[in-house]
């Protein structure tokens, strides 16, 4: 039988390594890790798995430690929805940001959007955050739908030209001041941005537009915040520019449980909890 070299040992450690770092696809590097108990090691020694890790999802560096909890059970089922946190709006509860998670155009016979308040510059943006389904989830997709007034002349549609997401966690203060109602926070304060995105353009048309980002991005902390930029539509009755949005879904998937996102005492610095499963 003829002699096999495994050839990490005709390369070498740091020309292995090289060769190892080429591989892209997590799938790639498992595989390459099954093929003998060499390269196993090999790979769990040189930390290959967490380099992967960072090169495709960067915003698992925001994470100071990760807390290893053996034998925990947890929920096999998320306990979190999909729901809105915060937007102002021109008629609560009528134009409220909660009417962008029904997917329905119509809801009770009446027309179901978000609407901001009207303003004379057209380059004022305006924000919607959400809460995710979790607080450590991969986000690879948004879709937004503008809305379109049918019950207004001329049936306009009033979408920004531009839209822009982030992703992160509420921050610290943001908490102390959900208990503290003297506590008046600056909108800068409220949130920790791990990840923002490129600016999209958006369309004048009524349908669901979909803003595929530019990789899968790890949302730390379970916020959503959608930035929408430039006003196109003046409205008739007041001749003051709005926006207004009909629906918005997250498609991506959520990774809690096992993993939770603890927020840390010092300023946007956060934990990984990892708690090993027991399903019953």
């Amino acid at each position: 039988m003829e002699n096999r070299w495994d050839f990490l040992q005709w390369l070498g450690p740091d020309a292995s390594t090289s060769v190892f770092t080429r591989l892209d696809e997590p799938a790639d590097l498992v595989r390459a890790s099954a093929v003998s108990r060499s390269w196993r090691r090999f790979v769990v020694e040189h930390g290959l798995s967490r380099s992967l890790c960072t090169r495709k999802f960067p915003e698992v560096l925001n994470f100071s430690n990760v807390i290893n909890e053996s034998n925990a059970d947890v929920e096999c089922s998320s306990s979190y929805d999909w729901t809105s946190l915060e937007k102002s709006t021109d008629d609560e509860p009528f134009e409220s940001i909660q009417n962008t998670l029904v997917a329905n155009e119509i809801v009770g016979g009446l027309p179901s959007y978000w609407s901001s308040g009207g303003q004379n510059d057209t380059a004022v943006p305006e924000t919607l955050t959400y809460r995710l389904i979790s607080d450590f989830c991969v986000v690879d997709e948004i879709k937004i739908q503008p809305f379109k007034a049918f019950f207004q002349d001329g049936h306009p549609i009033y979408s920004s030209k531009f839209v822009r997401f982030r992703f992160g966690s509420r921050s610290r203060k943001a908490i102390s001041a959900y208990t503290n109602k003297s506590l008046q926070l600056d909108h800068s304060e409220k949130y920790n941005w791990t990840y923002v995105s490129p600016k999209f353009a958006m369309i004048q048309e009524n349908v669901l537009q979909s803003f595929k980002l530019p990789h899968p991005v790890v949302c730390i902390g379970g916020i959503l915040q959608i930035e929408l930029m430039e006003r196109v539509q003046r409205q008739a009755a007041d001749g003051l520019f709005y926006i207004c949005v009909c629906h918005v879904e997250a498609i991506g998937r959520s990774l809690s449980p096992p993993f939770q996102v603890i927020n840390l005492l010092t300023p946007g610095s956060m934990a990984l909890w990892y708690l090993r499963r027991s399903c019953v």
